[in-house]
């Protein structure tokens, strides 16, 4: 979502590096050309890794920049030496950032506080150099293997922010201007609705202590279905700890106090019964106007019993005082605001046991999957060693059985991967 420049959610694609390729490689000394395998292993790829950042204030700069790579692994030299680790990549974002999975929806974490790292993404293994190969029989393995490839993810970066209070009401009753008299918050603000276009948050100090506030742009009716601004930014108070409900009490724009108030409440029970059932203040604001006086009695008369009331005149700051050390009171009593818990989720593996065959339109038998990938990585064609592990392994994994139950005779031709051969029993 973006609105004036703000954006709080993002769609982003992520990849971790490649693993190198193991090298294939002889020692060699003046008149004697091969003194036995010296191939080293490749680098393994590097990691995808968020972090928190608490001078970053939204997601703006994800909309410029949409694909996050980690470096590739370098390939083994010789001398048996390793190829070099791929670069990581490091992404900052805002503090209070969900990961989801674009796919399923599934949280898969929450980037909560400022220096918070989470690896999302590790990059693949890099092969091993053909020294790893030689064994009593086997003496110069004249193949290495080649490096883990991986897949790019596309994930949604979604932005709550992370505030103590959560100042809630019509457009234009005066949020804004109660924030911007309670911190050192200088938000925009104007005679007119929807001045605030993104929340603005500001910290409201009380001797001591300190606490974060924050302005959410004004909700209207429908809000929890997505009417005005409502919707896209309804999940930025789901973190708050506290509403303060700030009401126009004037009614100098022809609306009735009591009514915008109940409308709000249902929308925000509407939205999340969780978010209705924080403890809420109300702050009438504008009781300074002429008219207000009758409105603010019968609010008290409805309401006196059910919420702790305050009458605020914003604009000149008064009331301010009792309000600030009632939400610092209230604070201190209330648990911490909990962490949104993360999914059970993790970003499929390759397995490399894994098998699927089937007849193509020439009647030939393809064998597919997390297995045939592998042998594609590990084998050698035009080595006899290679050919005959990748011989082993489809025995050893039940390939030619399964050939066999699906009506596969000598002679059949048989694909796997870039690997074609005649079938033999």
């Amino acid at each position: 979502m973006s609105t004036n420049g703000f954006t709080d959610r993002v769609k982003i694609t992520i990849k971790a590096g490649d693993g190198g390729d193991g090298m294939n490689s002889f020692k060699a000394y003046k008149g004697k050309p091969a003194c036995g395998p010296d191939g080293g292993d490749g680098g393994n790829g590097g990691d995808v890794i968020f972090v928190g950042d608490k001078n970053m204030h939204d997601l703006l700069s994800f909309r410029y920049t949409a694909k996050y790579f980690a470096g590739n692994g370098e390939r083994g030299g010789t001398n048996q030496c390793f190829g070099k680790r791929g670069a990581d990549i490091v992404v900052k974002v805002p503090c209070g950032t969900l990961l989801r999975d674009m796919e399923t929806g599934k949280i898969i974490c929450d980037v909560y506080e400022h220096g918070e790292r989470h690896t999302v993404l590790t990059g693949g293994r890099g092969g091993k150099g053909n020294v790893r190969f030689t064994t009593a029989r086997r003496h110069a393995p004249n193949f290495a293997q080649k490096g883990q490839a991986t897949k790019p993810h596309a994930v949604i970066l979604e932005m709550k922010v992370i505030a103590d209070v959560g100042l809630v009401g019509f457009p234009n009753v005066g949020k804004s201007t109660l924030l911007s008299k309670i911190s050192a918050a200088k938000p925009k603000i104007a005679d007119y609705h929807f001045t605030t276009l993104s929340p603005n948050l500001g910290v409201v100090k009380y001797y001591d202590e300190s606490f974060i506030a924050a302005d959410i742009p004004g909700l209207i009716e429908g809000a929890a279905e997505g009417a005005g601004l409502g919707h896209d930014f309804l999940r930025h108070i789901e973190r708050t700890r506290l509403l303060c409900h700030v009401v126009d009490v004037s009614g100098v724009e022809g609306r009735d106090p009591l009514k915008d108030f109940e409308t709000i409440n249902a929308e925000l029970k509407a939205y999340s019964e969780k978010l209705a059932s924080l403890p809420m203040f109300v702050a009438l604001n504008k009781c300074d106007i002429a008219g207000a006086e009758e409105n603010i009695k019968k609010f008290k008369r409805k309401y006196g019993k059910k919420f702790e009331i305050f009458e605020l005149c914003a604009v000149k700051g008064t009331g301010k005082e009792e309000l600030v050390m009632r939400l610092a009171e209230k604070l201190r009593e209330l648990p911490p605001a909990e962490r949104i818990p993360s999914d059970e989720f993790a970003f499929e593996t390759e397995d490399n046991t894994q098998f699927e065959i089937f007849a193509d339109e020439n009647g030939a038998y393809v064998v597919v999957g997390g297995l045939v990938d592998m042998l594609c990585r590990n084998v050698v064609l035009n080595n006899p060693d290679s050919m005959n592990y990748f011989q082993r392994v489809l025995k050893l994994r039940g390939v030619f059985k399964e050939l066999e139950k699906m009506g596969c005779k000598a002679g059949d031709t048989v694909v796997v991967g870039d690997v074609e051969f005649e079938y033999v029993i």
